[in-house]
């Protein structure tokens, strides 16, 4: 069932093999949370959605640019006002260095408000010698380290969507309400950044931003009848993994009786998820939000063809995101195949490297770790691959957050492995702090710049 046909409904994936679902509590808990989490309103909506699949498209022909980030798995605990406007800060200031250095217009999209969960690679975990179900996320059980932490309850579900609509409702009043103003420049620059080479290198743009501001009001251009320079669309995503709360969120279009998912603009599949025979797929086809898909090193271009046809099978631009997480050894090579399969089937599809999770390493003390000089080969290599077929690279996906944590090595201020332990604070994978995302932005443009 594809896109635009009658059959599909949003429990059509029920008959179908569903990978990564937790091994709920208790069924009848379960169906009263689908019930609950169905009464309540919608988080985005199918409207906005469209505006979003519109900018994509932009992006698909090469006249914009994705920038996809936020935090490996959000916490409950951290849906505050700072921590949002932080990863927001961070955000605003990738974006000004990426729509400045390349000159060309950025779609920003967050990990936010609805990234509660997470894939594992393995049912269990041990830890201080205790076996456990492996964590994942906040919206199925909690972090602690105990049998009864890790039962994996209904209501969270519940307590995801309050949540999620907590933590958009701040991002629509920072983004419309005068905090992304581009006239504010500066001020997105938190001090532990505004130190570092980078954040010293972000300064220097912003005042040749300011400057070009200012020589736009000289010639008589009313700065502030210009939206754009006062607020922005921040857009939000995250994977559809669990298909008990994506479900109940799925609604019809009173406008065009189509499907769309509410719980975000974006959602994605993983790369564990993503068999066209697998329920995930067979959800994810029937829902008109722009839709990506994780590619990792086993994907093969007859897979990114069947899965194009299947997720985009009427050719919409925007409708559909590759995203490439191959590693760095593998980018070159691996990439290629994939780009040239999909153009010779012409399918339009945005081209986005995830440089992230293909690039985890363990240290000898056994924490999970990514190295800044992987994250970067791996992104050259993207770059260097749509060079060689001649097809846009057209975004970035990547994992940070606004705080001054050591979780990944590496970068210009070069975090050593004797500093994870000072402040490694992420709840599953390591995720690069604000020095190294400006960092990263930077050399991002350069890239764009070349492309």
């Amino acid at each position: 069932m594809a896109v635009g046909e009658q059959t599909w409904v949003p429990s059509s994936w029920r008959d179908l093999p569903a990978r990564q679902q937790p091994e709920w509590s208790d069924e009848n808990a379960l169906a009263a949370a689908r019930e609950r989490l169905r009464a309540l309103p919608p988080l985005v909506f199918a409207g906005e959605a469209r505006a979003l699949q519109t900018a994509l498209a932009e992006v698909c022909e090469g006249r914009a640019f994705l920038l996809q980030a936020g935090d490996c798995v959000e916490s409950f605990h951290e849906v505050t006002a700072v921590a949002i406007r932080e990863k927001l800060k961070v955000l605003l200031q990738m974006s000004a260095v990426l729509t400045y250095g390349a000159t060309l217009p950025v779609v920003k999209v967050g990990r936010i408000a609805g990234q509660f969960a997470k894939p594992r690679s393995e049912p269990v975990e041990v830890v201080d010698g205790v076996e456990l179900p492996s964590f994942r996320g906040h919206v199925v059980h909690s972090e602690e380290p105990t049998p009864a932490a890790r039962i994996a309850d209904p209501d969270r579900l519940v307590q995801g969507y309050y949540h999620a609509a907590s933590t958009l409702n701040l991002l629509r009043a920072f983004t419309k309400g005068g905090y992304a103003d581009l006239t504010l420049v500066h001020t997105w620059n938190r001090e532990f950044v505004a130190s570092s080479p980078a954040g010293q290198q972000y300064e220097a743009l912003a005042d040749e931003i300011e400057k070009a501001l200012r020589f736009m009001q000289a010639i008589g251009i009313d700065l502030a009848t210009e939206r754009t320079l006062h607020e922005i669309d921040v857009w939000t995503s995250h994977e559809g993994l669990l298909l008990d709360y994506e479900e109940p969120l799925t609604r019809q279009d009173s406008l065009t009786g189509q499907w769309y998912d509410c719980s975000a603009h974006l959602l994605w599949i993983g790369e564990r998820t993503r068999d066209l025979d697998g329920a995930h797929v067979a959800f994810f086809s029937g829902v008109h939000n722009p839709i990506g898909v994780k590619l990792g090193p086993a994907a093969t271009p007859a897979d990114a063809v069947a899965l194009a046809e299947r997720l985009n099978p009427d050719r919409i631009p925007g409708r559909l995101t590759f995203i490439a997480r191959l590693g760095a050894e593998e980018v070159r090579e691996a990439l290629p195949p994939l780009l040239r399969a999909v153009r010779e089937a012409e399918i339009p599809v945005v081209w986005v490297c995830d440089p992230m999770h293909a690039n985890l390493v363990r240290t000898p003390s056994g924490r999970k770790t990514r190295h800044f000089d992987s994250i970067m080969a791996e992104l050259q290599g993207f770059f260097a691959a749509h060079r060689e077929v001649g097809t846009w690279p057209g975004g970035i996906h990547i994992e940070f957050t606004g705080e001054d944590v050591t979780e990944c090595l590496g970068g210009s201020e070069a975090v050593s492995e004797v500093q994870l332990d000072h402040r490694y604070e992420t709840l599953c994978d390591p995720r690069l702090n604000g020095r190294q995302s400006l960092d990263l932005a930077f050399r991002v443009a350069d890239l764009m710049r070349a492309a």
